[in-house]
């Protein structure tokens, strides 16, 4: 059973093929620069750390180093690996059903994130998802089965691959600590662990403060910053999507919400109580997702997709336990045998979650994916990229609202008009509320001040903003409307410079 789980894993990871996001190009962008020599930045000569996954992007500079270095192709590269560590993230899984004695239980957890969207989507698109949900499973792993050193290594490697592991970490090692205090573990082990935790993530934390200027990311302030949020607005997204983890709004509409909420809070608290019960070590591991929803509940960030990964296999897994007491708790009074329902909790999940699946795509390769592996904005500015190329000069300044895709494939000197990766774009925000025709907005002094040769962005970016202002319409002209609806907008606009100001300030 177990090696079939991980073919499955294989397969579903593999099949797809590559469809990568738009997020995944900035970081192919820093590694290529790594390997030219120019520094893991997004712009050659601006020290800006733009990107949330060091440790991805140091992973993906060595895997491409045998295949042409900063001319590879990192797309499939990153495809390929992240399908290898998706295959692993399944037998932890697997591994942790067997240590929790519930050996069913992670076989069925295993299948079910082998198949999941949230899973296969964001590994093949590219995304260091898949690095950090398997890094999560090896620390709670290790830590259930008191390979404290291992348990820190897997940990420390979360924490490089993304800063919000310390959701994780915290309960983890707070645990660790009662627990030493509790049962008087021997505290040589611990000093040890901690100690390598530290020696790994130390190299970082005095790289990034000599090289950045800070340890924390730019982009996190940028996303806290540009967009506009309606309060409890994260409440809402993730009250959605633990409600739905097999994708059952597809199936059975969207008031099946308000009884999931209900149903899967219930079972995932029942199989936490009750797994703690025998075994207290995995007490943080099975409440991870109920402290992440409860992080991203209060600091209410803009929830990008891929933020809603990293917790769905522990809840899962903590929903499987918690049928599994149920059932028993039923067997004899209602259920006179068990197989029965067992039988209908392991098929209608699966179900469900395949529902999400489609045989043929209607954009991008033909092969079955997830339609939530949707990458139709990443191909406009593919063929935006493919004809704006030719026309820009080494010294040209291209702008842009999404930069990833335009910034691999032309290589050009990028205004980031969303700051993650520019700086001087944020002394542009916040805007007014009337400016904002989605969650996002192009400031106009933004633009003008700065004075890009070429702009690209969604209309509705602009709409109420930029599109408005009277004096980009003398600046610049539009060169090229390509069709798209994304964003409930009017296409993808292409603007080169005409009449701007004499003299930028400088970038």
């Amino acid at each position: 059973m177990p090696a079939l789980i991980l073919l499955l894993a294989l397969a579903a990871h593999l099949v797809p093929g590559p469809r990568t996001i738009e997020d995944a190009y900035i970081t192919y962008r820093y590694s290529r620069h790594l390997l030219l020599g120019l520094g893991p930045v997004f712009n050659p000569g601006e020290r800006v750390l733009g990107i949330t996954t060091p440790f991805y992007m140091l992973i993906l500079s060595a895997v491409a180093l045998p295949f042409g270095g900063p001319q590879a192709p990192f797309p499939t590269l990153a495809w390929l690996f992240n399908a290898f560590a998706g295959v692993l993230a399944c037998a932890f899984i697997i591994r942790l059903g067997r240590k929790l004695k519930a050996e069913g239980v992670g076989s069925l957890a295993a299948t079910l994130w082998a198949i999941s969207p949230w899973n296969v989507t964001f590994s093949i698109g590219g995304m260091e998802t898949s690095l950090y949900v398997l890094f999560l499973l090896a620390s709670f792993t290790f830590y259930l089965e008191k390979r404290l050193m291992l348990t820190s290594l897997a940990g420390a490697l979360a924490l490089l691959t993304r800063p919000d592991a310390l959701i994780f970490l915290i309960p983890l090692f707070s645990h660790g600590l009662y627990s030493l205090f509790k049962t008087r573990e021997k505290a040589g082990a611990w000093l040890r662990a901690f100690a390598l935790f530290f020696l790994l993530i130390l190299p970082w934390i005095i790289f990034a403060f000599y090289y950045y200027g800070s340890v924390i990311p730019h982009s996190i302030k940028a996303k806290r910053l540009i967009y506009y949020i309606p309060r409890e607005a994260a409440l809402v997204r993730l009250v959605q999507h633990y409600s739905t983890p097999f994708m059952e709004h597809l199936i059975f509409g969207i008031n099946w919400i308000g009884f999931g909420a209900f149903f899967y809070t219930f079972l995932s608290f029942l199989g936490i109580s009750r797994t703690v019960r025998s075994f207290p070590r995995a007490l943080p591991g099975l409440v991870y997702p109920w402290l992440y929803f409860a992080a991203l509940a209060f600091f209410n960030p803009f929830i990008f997709r891929w933020y809603l990964s990293p917790p769905l296999p522990f809840y899962i897994l903590s929903i499987l336990l918690g049928a599994r007491a149920l059932l028993s708790d039923l067997k004899g009074k209602i259920f006179k045998r068990e197989a029965k329902p067992l039988l209908v909790i392991a098929l209608l999940p699966v179900l469900t979650t395949l529902r999400e699946w489609t045989l043929y795509p209607d954009h991008g390769p033909n092969r079955p994916a997830p339609a939530m592996a949707f990458i139709g904005g990443e191909l406009l500015y593919m063929e935006v990229a493919k004809r704006v190329k030719p026309l820009l000069k080494p010294s040209a300044l291209l702008a842009a609202g999404d930069v990833g895709t335009l910034g691999y494939f032309t290589e050009a000197r990028i205004l980031d008009l969303a700051g993650l990766n520019s700086p001087q774009t944020l002394n542009y925000y916040p805007l007014p509320p009337s400016m904002y025709a989605i969650s996002y907005a192009v400031p106009p002094d933004l633009v003008l001040d700065f004075c890009p040769d070429v702009v690209v962005i969604f209309e509705a970016y602009g709409r109420y903003s930029l599109l408005k202002d009277e004096r980009f319409w003398e600046a610049y002209q539009l060169l090229e409307k390509l069709p798209s609806d994304l964003f409930g907008g009017d296409g993808l606009l292409v603007f080169v410079e005409r009449n701007c100001c004499p003299v930028a300030p400088a970038f």
